[in-house]
């Protein structure tokens, strides 16, 4: 049973993780608190479900789910929820999933070769219309599910078994299969039309998705180290300088800071690094995956000052451009331009993708505080001081807000604040996902300290070529 939120919230004010190396305003207690509830109250406690979004009516998104399972530990270490709770609730999780329906069916499965469908129903488990079988949000899943495994590490048998379904979940998973254009891994497959054409070619979020694959126990289903030369084989297209302000920071760049992000989210990057990175590092010293993030945030801080677009609000305190909910799929004239807003989309700046109609996420900022905290901490706190009347709420900050967006239309998300522009409606599971945990690695590096002790990850990351710093020890 949940202990009421005034008993929950007495808890996070008396608790403290042990072995915290970093103090964090107050607010971050409770934006932690807030977002932890989000996965706490909204999941399906029969099935572990969490839902893509709240409050819009959903279905689950299979990501989602892997960032609920980071998040019950969190909830522990903070003192939301006892370990019992978690330990029930990551059962509940896990046991859907090792037992859910696979095959190649069109209907009435939720995955096939292991991996899932991006979209589950909430209640069933099964494919949500005809989305695709997603390896990407699969690996995020099995991130969150082999994060569990390390951390009940216990004898009671409950946590037993806990550790024996997500290595049973994590092993069946079928990468060579997945892998139709070996050894690149494909964005996924229809049953209706086969494999997705596109691959998995660095640089983005499948970074974690190639460790993974490489970390799998069968070798009938791990890739092997000619999958990591492949994936690093296309970073020279995405390496730059950034266009506003930071020229002396070149970096791996993508316009999406939540690309930024995921990997590390669960893989302390800081001090290791593969060949790529080894040889990065001998012109910029110091350089590896964590100083790419680094760098990236800086990048969009810079590009927030210049405001190209003039967009009302953005500055040193203000920014953060990610995937997000936006106001509605239209075009105004906006400054002299004609801006295509949008209902959705992967915002961010620089590149082949650079996207901007003026919509802040928080998740962007939040969930970079461990890579740049004397520019995040302050963006995350002016954000709450300027707009929290509109966009902080019972599960923390909603998904974004555009100040710039004052236009008359009828909105597919969201409502209007006069004098603030539009404001969404919805908490999104896989962006509030990295604020929780980003904070948690920031305040105490918790995660990553349970993940360097997985087998899989210290696998996955040594066969891609990985020497250094923790991994070494």
């Amino acid at each position: 049973m949940r202990r009421p939120f005034a008993a929950l919230a007495l808890a996070s004010v008396l608790a403290a993780p042990a072995g915290a190396v970093n103090t964090l305003p107050p607010l971050f207690d409770d934006l932690q608190e807030r977002t932890f509830r989000f996965f706490w109250e909204t999941a399906n406690p029969a099935n572990g479900l969490v839902p893509d979004r709240h409050p819009t009516p959903s279905f689950s998104s299979v990501a989602a789910v892997g960032f609920g399972l980071t998040a019950y530990p969190i909830g522990v270490e903070r003192g939301y929820i006892t370990r019992a709770q978690a330990r029930e609730r990551t059962l509940a999780t896990l046991r859907f999933f090792r037992n859910a329906p696979q095959g190649d069916a069109r209907t009435g499965m939720a995955g096939h070769k292991g991996f899932f469908y991006h979209f589950l129903d909430m209640q069933t488990g099964q494919r949500y219309g005809n989305v695709e079988l997603s390896t990407i949000d699969t690996a995020l899943f099995l991130a969150g599910a082999l994060f569990a495994q390390s951390y009940f590490d216990r004898e009671e048998a409950e946590e037993v078994e806990i550790r024996r379904l997500a290595a049973e979940i994590y092993a069946r998973v079928d990468w060579k299969w997945a892998a139709a254009n070996a050894p690149a891994v494909s964005l996924g497959w229809r049953p209706e039309e086969g494999f997705i054409q596109y691959d998995w070619k660095g640089y983005n979020e499948a970074m974690l998705l190639y460790v993974l694959a490489l970390g799998s126990p069968r070798p009938e289903h791990a890739l092997g180290p000619e999958a990591w030369k492949a994936w690093t084989s296309t970073y020279e297209r995405s390496w730059a300088a950034p266009p506003y302000g930071a020229e002396s920071q070149p970096h791996l760049t993508f316009p999406s800071l939540f690309v930024h992000q995921y990997s590390h989210v669960w893989i302390d990057f800081r001090g290791i690094r593969d060949d790529y990175m080894r040889k990065v590092n001998e012109k910029y010293k110091g350089f590896d995956y964590f100083e790419n993030s680094r760098r990236a945030t800086y990048a969009q801080r810079d590009y927030a000052i210049a405001n190209p677009l003039q967009c009302r609000g953005y500055g040193g305190d203000a920014w953060g451009l990610t995937a997000s909910d936006g106001p509605v799929d239209k075009t105004f004239a906006w400054q002299g331009q004609r801006i295509p807003f949008r209902s959705y989309a992967a915002r961010g700046m620089g590149g082949l993708q650079h996207y901007d109609d003026c919509t802040l996420a928080p998740t962007a900022v939040a969930g970079a505080l461990p890579f740049a905290p004397e520019i995040t901490i302050p963006a995350v706190v002016a954000m709450k001081e300027r707009y929290g009347d509109f966009i902080y709420g019972r599960y923390g900050f909603l998904d974004a807000f555009n100040p710039s967006f004052t236009f008359d239309t009828q909105l597919q998300h969201g409502k209007m604040v006069p004098g603030k522009g539009w404001v969404a409606g919805d908490y999104l599971g896989i962006d509030q996902g990295p604020i929780l945990a980003m904070t948690e690695n920031h305040r105490n590096e918790f995660v990553w300290r349970v993940m360097r002790t997985n087998p899989a990850i210290r696998t996955g990351l040594i066969r891609a070529g990985f020497t250094g710093g923790w991994l070494s020890k």
